[in-house]
């Protein structure tokens, strides 16, 4: 039996192959490789696949389970923490970008409708690519990463209005108030599910589900979970995607969300790399090579022009211009959901042939430059920067009224604490109960407003800047800790701090091994990197398990720490005195519940069964009604609900855990 589609997927997977793995032998974003591969197989290239409709549908469960684990590595409470940047600044960009696009199309002589339906086209950006791309880089965590999602996410709202508003702008007359009326309506029923399902009834449904230790069941739930909400949502008018991104949220307040992610992520891979290889077909080779000089020149406008507003959207946010300039090269190009708004401008004829050409070549070449430039972004961002002080530019002025509330000329002897995101907020309160004096710096205006109604000592400003060190008495302090996720911030913070003080106490938390040497280097007295310090917490349990002096694994720890964590890093090779400790074997240390209510061992004296003879073992000490007795007699004797501390070869305490379980 002959399976067209079964003949295109395998066309598509191995062209997808091969490619990729020639992108990976050069150190290139894999991404690139399958939109290369769409270009090549697609119907304007070899016309190798013919099932493209097909194809569009599992890319689109692609992007249903990209947007799901994303969903999943959030949570409702940072989402809500960053709404600001959903409506203001997500409002803001693409306002802009439709009264910018739309203008330069009327220029040339079109209608004020199909100018306003083009602006429509060119405000949205790829969430697809964007997220894929920061998800690579590890810096899902990062400032101008949770920027740029909280844009995407107004991107994938707004396109549903977008698309209620094309027929009416075509002149074809429908109650379109009373479409919105019932898109809202629906939207509010949408989000009281979410709120109830994640805070009620999905926790409680994972929690039974994980009780029957059953993967492929908890696997089918999940699933079920992600393609459930993506319908209701669609249903509701909503996208696919926005659907896929709340049942992320649902699951992420359940405890079960990394084991969700863990099985998740294969499916997840394989049905993005049919997005992004159905966006590669899309591109006409024909039309693009013979208008390829307007194409280019028109992709270099639209960068610089989405950037530009992009930036100023997050910049009115009084975020840091870092952040602001990272944020906006993450969402210059064109997304994926305009070739869905495309096809209606076309069906109300809002487009023509011509101008969905030049738009679909604009948009998937400026796709392919997205992981380019979000690799370059922190050098490119270094170089707007150091133009800017160098033509005098004054960045983040800050009001003295936000500062001088927790700020006092006598303040001395304290700790500056550089963000508090999770590691700065603990820090503040092990600060706090142990009555050292410290003094926040935070760039997060909500959570500014948010602290300082608590009474926390923390003020509003970017640590980059001498003037804000000034403020906080850093030459008075006593140690600096900087704790946030922008490595290149980081860095410039450290040789900002040594300017000011030479014996200050530093500390800088980081997240990769690599960044240690060039920390050190700047001037850091402690570098703790989050990559490694998991590893030491684990191995050093792993010791105390094995039982190993504590002396001995204070120095293995202080070892790995001062030598920048090279066990880590190099080949596993034994040590040349090495000799397998056996004795190991036969000295576990468990504690066991007899659960049982009808054995041989309950109620006989423990002389009578020799438990050392016959099973191999030696009790300790039993836990009795929260009394522990370590004195253990011949004529004590075993009850139900006992707990029993015993020691002796693991297999020996297994085959007795067996007996009284």
């Amino acid at each position: 039996m002959h399976l067209p589609l079964l003949q295109d997927m395998l066309i598509l997977l191995g062209f997808s192959a091969v490619i990729v793995f020639a992108l990976q032998r050069l150190k290139l974003p894999l991404v690139i490789g399958f939109l290369v591969a769409g270009t090549i197989i697609g119907p304007y290239g070899l016309s190798l696949v013919n099932a493209v409709e097909q194809v569009e549908i599992l890319s689109e469960v692609g992007v249903i389970l990209l947007l799901f684990v994303i969903g999943m590595e959030l949570s409702i409470n940072q989402l809500i923490s960053i709404r600001r940047t959903v409506f203001l600044g997500g409002f803001f960009q693409v306002g802009i970008t439709v009264l910018v696009a739309a203008s330069v199309y009327y220029f040339f002589g079109n209608s004020w409708n199909e100018a306003v339906f083009v602006g429509f086209l060119f405000s949205l950006s790829s969430t697809a690519i964007v997220l894929k791309t920061i998800q690579d880089r590890k810096e899902i965590a990062t400032p101008h990463a949770r920027n740029a999602l909280a844009i995407l996410i107004f991107q994938d709202i707004i396109v549903v209005p977008m698309m209620l508003v094309t027929p009416l702008m075509a002149g074809i007359s429908e109650n379109i108030w009373m479409s919105i009326f019932s898109l809202l309506i629906k939207t509010l029923v949408v989000l009281v599910i979410t709120f109830v399902s994640a805070r009620y009834i999905v926790p409680k449904l994972m929690y039974a589900v994980a009780k029957t230790n059953s993967k492929e069941l908890f696997l089918l739930v999940t699933i079920t979970l992600c393609f459930a909400v993506a319908f209701l949502t669609s249903e509701a008018g909503l996208s696919l995607a926005l659907g896929a991104f709340i049942a992320g949220l649902i699951v992420s307040e359940s405890e079960y969300s990394h084991q969700a992610t863990s099985i998740i992520l294969p499916f997840r891979e394989l049905f993005t790399s049919f997005f992004f290889v159905s966006v590669g077909m899309l591109l006409d080779l024909s039309f693009f090579s013979q208008h390829i000089l307007v194409i280019l020149v028109m992709v270099l406008l639209v960068f610089i022009v989405k950037t530009l507003i992009a930036s100023l959207a997050v910049a009115i946010l009084k975020y840091p211009p870092r952040t602001v300039i990272l944020t906006g090269l993450s969402l210059f190009q064109v997304g994926e959901f305009a070739f869905i708004l495309s096809k209606v401008g076309i069906k109300y004829q809002l487009l023509n042939v011509e101008t969905n050409q030049y738009f679909l070549s604009i948009s998937i070449v400026s796709m392919l430059l997205t992981p380019f430039v979000i690799i370059f972004s922190d050098k490119i961002t270094d170089k707007i920067i150091g133009v800017s002080r160098k033509l005098g530019i004054e960045q983040n002025k800050i009001s003295t009224n936000d500062t001088e509330l927790f700020v006092s000329e006598d303040l001395e002897n304290h700790l500056v604490i550089i963000g508090y995101g999770v590691n700065g907020s603990n820090l503040a309160k092990a600060a706090t109960s142990s009555n050292i004096p410290f003094i926040v710096i935070e760039f997060d205006a909500e959570i500014v407003k948010q602290e300082r109604k608590r009474g926390l000592p923390i003020i509003f400003g970017d640590a980059t800047q001498d003037h804000i060190l000034e403020t906080v008495q850093l030459q008075n302090a006593r140690a600096a800790v900087i704790a946030i996720s922008d490595n290149d911030a980081t860095k410039t913070i450290v040789k900002n701090i040594r300017k000011h003080s030479d014996s200050l106490f530093l500390v800088v938390r980081t997240r990769f091994i690599k960044e240690i040497s060039e920390l050190f280097a700047l001037g850091a007295d402690e570098v703790i990197p989050e990559e490694f310090e998991t590893s030491v917490q684990i191995f050093t349990h792993v010791l105390h398990n094995f039982l190993v002096p504590e002396d001995d694994i204070d120095q293995i720890v202080e070892k790995v720490r001062a030598d920048n964590y090279q066990l880590f890093k190099g080949e596993l090779k034994e040590p040349k005195s090495f000799k397998p400790n056996n004795l190991l074997a036969d000295f576990n240390i468990i504690c066991v519940n007899i659960a049982t209510d009808s054995n041989d061992f309950l109620g006989r004296p423990l002389l009578e069964l020799n438990l050392r003879a016959n099973y191999g073992i030696n009790i300790i000490g039993i836990k009795r009604n929260e009394k522990l007795f370590q004195t253990i007699r011949p004529d004590d004797v075993l009850l139900q609900g006992d707990k029993v501390y015993i020691q002796g070869k693991q297999s020996n305490i297994e085959q007795f855990y067996k007996l009284v379980k």
